[in-house]
């Protein structure tokens, strides 16, 4: 009996992701039935099923063969210098090949989809990787990357995300917006539970307030809504941002475009924060991720709350089984 292919990576190995990634696994029954492949080192794995007290029942991966359902480790053997609790250039490493080698599998077609446990962004950074993130690395491929979160009570897209409030602000053009709504609307064509409403978030208080706070509002993002609109991308707004996400709370066919990271994760995050998923879209493959990062301060403990990755994980199984 074949199976979706469900690639997982462990994440940062100096973080909670490895002890996130074991905790759901372990409770495997409550996924929907998939090949789960982690993609990770062997050593590491072990070392965090013996802390937690599991013995999970991993096969060796063999990506030419037709996946049955179960549990699967692909070997990914990470450098010398493993730290628990810290940012380490040994750290980034392994979780950036773990990342790379899982989305090789998925643009080979062997993975439906890839759920990664969370990364260091300033471990990648000591590893020699310029990427500030796993959405980062991907758009470097696909253009049309888009970074989405997603929950039942609420649905965020970000119009920008790891970059700085100032870039951010000064990037809200018009014609930026329109290439961002129309590889929105793309990216979510094959997404379960649509057609979506698309409710853009103004950049300033009060939306702009007739331009009394600002124009941005006036001269860039509403003729970038008119714009879409007439080509037939359901796009409305601006809204004040204040009242924008109260609107969208509980509609699951509406997402918010938040136009910058803070703007869109604050209140989602609040929101939806044990079972909020982070979704890239706009890929041929399903990518998902917890909503929270690394936590070192709480690494090998044993005491992370895997809700967000065992969603990430689920929500990747069930988006592909839907042909996403």
């Amino acid at each position: 009996m074949t199976a979706p292919a469900i690639g997982v990576t462990s994440g940062d190995p100096g973080g909670i992701g490895p002890e996130v990634v074991v905790k759901t696994l372990a409770r495997a029954e409550r996924l929907p039935e998939a090949a789960y492949v982690v993609f990770a080192d062997p050593q590491v794995m072990a070392r965090e099923q013996e802390r937690l007290g599991f013995r999970l029942p991993f096969r060796d991966w063999r990506p030419e063969a037709p996946p049955a359902p179960g549990l699967y480790l692909a070997s990914v053997p990470a450098p010398e210098g493993i730290v628990t609790g810290a940012v380490t250039a040994a750290n980034g490493e392994a979780a950036f090949q773990a990342f790379e080698k899982a989305v090789e599998q998925a643009v080979a077609g062997r993975l439906a989809a890839v759920a990664t446990a969370p990364i260091s962004k300033s471990g990648w950074a000591l590893a020699g990787h310029p990427d500030r993130g796993h959405t980062e690395y991907l758009a470097r491929f696909y253009p049309g990357a888009v970074m989405a979160f997603w929950s039942e009570r609420l649905k965020v897209a970000l119009f920008s995300h790891h970059r700085p409030l100032r870039e951010a602000v000064e990037a809200v053009r018009a014609d930026a917006l329109l290439d961002f709504l129309r590889a929105l609307n793309r990216g979510l064509e094959r997404v379960p539970g649509g057609p979506f409403g698309l409710f853009l978030a103004g950049l300033n208080p009060h939306a702009g307030e007739a331009g009394g706070l600002g124009r941005e509002e006036i001269d860039e993002i509403r003729p970038a809504i008119e714009r879409a609109a007439a080509e037939g991308i359901p796009a409305a707004g601006p809204y004040p941002p204040d009242t924008v996400f109260l609107q969208a709370l509980g509609r699951r066919d509406t997402i918010v475009v938040a136009l910058y990271h803070d703007q869109g994760l604050v209140p989602f995050k609040f929101a939806a924060f044990t079972t909020g998923v982070n979704v890239t879209l706009g890929l041929p493959f399903v990518r998902t991720s917890p909503d929270h990062g690394t936590a070192l301060d709480i690494a090998g403990k044993g005491v992370a709350d895997p809700r967000s990755m065992e969603a990430a994980i689920r929500l990747a199984a069930e988006f592909s089984a839907t042909g996403s």
